[in-house]
């Protein structure tokens, strides 16, 4: 690295200034104004995922009220939100924050080693082909986990001999109408479920080609408690009121399919069954072979998935692919489903730490060698912290709780002295696990290059937001099991 002055040189670097990294400006803004901080956004501008993603119909997945911050309301009338509503909300944030001076560009983080002996992460940025330093005392990931430059399509036999168009979500075309064009949508999760019912507005048709089914539940699209709260109560109460009945409703189910899966099995079997005509053949497209949460469960704001289906606009094809055809898609059973376009929602790919390299004292991190702590730092990685959400619940439940915990532990460094923060690895011989301990095809994909996390104490990530809430905030220890040097 050059030896001249660092271009960047602050207390916190942030890399990614999508819902994550705004969130963190704003923790950071709020509880160490003190502090400065620079985020370093590989893109042109701001809201990461809720900016990249331009599909037809992309919405959250999961309610609002759970996945805006703690901190800003969500003041929006739908409970499931399109894109360009959640966009304009992180943007809100962190425009009231004072966050977009913060914010570079264009900077792609390519590596970071921390020097032991000036206390400090030492970076290398990629700024439209030219390398920028940057340095800080603390170092936090905010990339999410997966790759934007390209999601994951598998190599599907004879792909080569359609005739039509090819479209991943994750790199939709902005000149595309889909009037009046037959469509297959390759795919049963999130992306898939929210495309079908958006694309058959105008579509000829719409066919959703899945190998096996997934867990869908209807939800209504505007919160009756919300409505009821905002009637009754202060704006911040009925915030809270709401956000509370989201979070306790989610993590009921939740609980519920871990201890009595059949049960739960039937529930949604039978709301899918009230949304559908009676003859449906419900056990062979909604019915999958894995118990609810095995993988993450579907959300359809007033059933409009259902709906599609129920009209004829669209339909759902359980089956495998053979191959690719001139003029459709050939399957096993021998069908061929004929289209002029073909939407391939079938993943994403994995990129932790957005793609930048670690090393403390020119010595190279291997992250799959790592040991999560508290789900947040990773073992022997010092002043680092990743922000990385629930697979459970709202995403931004989990990443208020590590931004929060970030700004206590910097005060708690400055308040004693202290310059370094060591996550400590678990005992020897402890058993581990994948830090995303979950089923879903990308995670596995994956599973070999993501740190692990331990089976007991601070190195146990436990899907929990009531148990984290507890150990991450206020009374949560900061000094089990980490090292802290001056």
């Amino acid at each position: 690295m050059s030896t001249a002055a660092p271009e960047i040189d602050v207390d916190v670097l942030i890399i990614g200034a999508g819902l994550s990294g705004i969130g963190a400006a704003c923790h950071l803004a709020r509880n160490l104004p003190g502090a400065s901080y620079a985020i370093v956004e590989m893109r042109e501008r701001l809201g990461g995922t809720w900016d990249l993603f331009r599909y037809p119909g992309v919405r959250s997945d999961s309610d609002m009220y759970t996945l805006g911050y703690s901190f800003a309301p969500w003041r929006g009338d739908q409970a499931i939100a399109d894109g360009a509503s959640v966009l304009r909300y992180i943007r809100q944030t962190a425009q009231e924050y004072d966050v977009p001076r913060h914010i570079r560009y264009r900077h792609r983080a390519l590596s970071a080693d921390f020097d032991t002996a000036t206390s400090r992460w030492l970076g290398v940025l990629d700024h439209d082909g030219r390398a920028v330093t940057a340095r800080a005392r603390f170092l936090y990931a905010c990339t999410g986990y997966y790759d934007y430059a390209a999601g994951h399509t598998p190599d599907f036999a004879g792909r080569s001999d359609f005739e039509g168009r090819v479209i991943h979500p994750q790199a939709w075309p902005a000149d595309f109408d889909e009037t009046d064009a037959r469509i297959v949508v390759i795919g049963s999760g999130a992306t898939a479920v929210t495309l079908v019912p958006a694309l058959a507005e105008r579509a000829a048709h719409v066919t959703m080609l899945q190998r096996s089914p997934t867990y869908v539940l209807s939800m209504p699209a505007a919160d009756p408690v919300a409505d009821l709260a905002h009637r009754a109560l202060p704006e911040r109460a009925a915030y809270t009121v709401t956000r509370w009945s989201h979070l306790l409703q989610a993590w009921a189910l939740y609980r519920a399919a871990r201890i009595a899966p059949k049960q739960v099995r039937k529930l949604i079997r039978g709301d899918a069954k009230s949304h559908l005509p009676q003859d449906y053949p419900v056990d062979e497209h909604f019915n999958p072979t894995y118990d609810p949460w095995d993988q993450r469960l579907c959300l359809v704001p007033d059933g409009d998935l259902y709906a599609a289906v129920s009209s004829g606009r669209a339909e759902i094809v359980t089956d495998t692919i053979d191959r690719f055809t001139a003029h459709g898609i050939r399957l096993t059973s021998g069908r061929e489903v004929p289209a002029d376009v073909v939407v391939t929602a079938t993943g994403l790919r994995i990129l932790p730490g957005g793609g930048a390299t670690l090393s403390v004292d020119g010595a190279p991190v291997d992250l799959a060698q790592t040991v999560s702590y508290k789900g947040i730092m990773l073992s022997g990685i010092p002043n680092y912290a990743l922000a990385l959400g629930y697979t459970n619940a709202s995403w931004t439940l989990k990443v208020d709780l590590v931004s929060r915990y970030v700004c206590r532990l910097l005060a708690y460094m400055e308040r004693h002295g202290f310059t370094q923060v060591w996550p400590q690895a678990p005992p020897a011989g402890a058993a581990t696990r994948p830090i995303i301990d979950f089923a879903a095809g990308y995670v596995q994909r994956a599973a070999a290059q993501l740190p692990r996390q331990g089976s007991s104490g601070p190195w146990q990530v436990p899907q929990n937001y009531l148990v984290d809430r507890w150990r991450l905030r206020r009374r949560g220890r900061l000094t089990d099991g980490v090292t802290f040097r001056r």
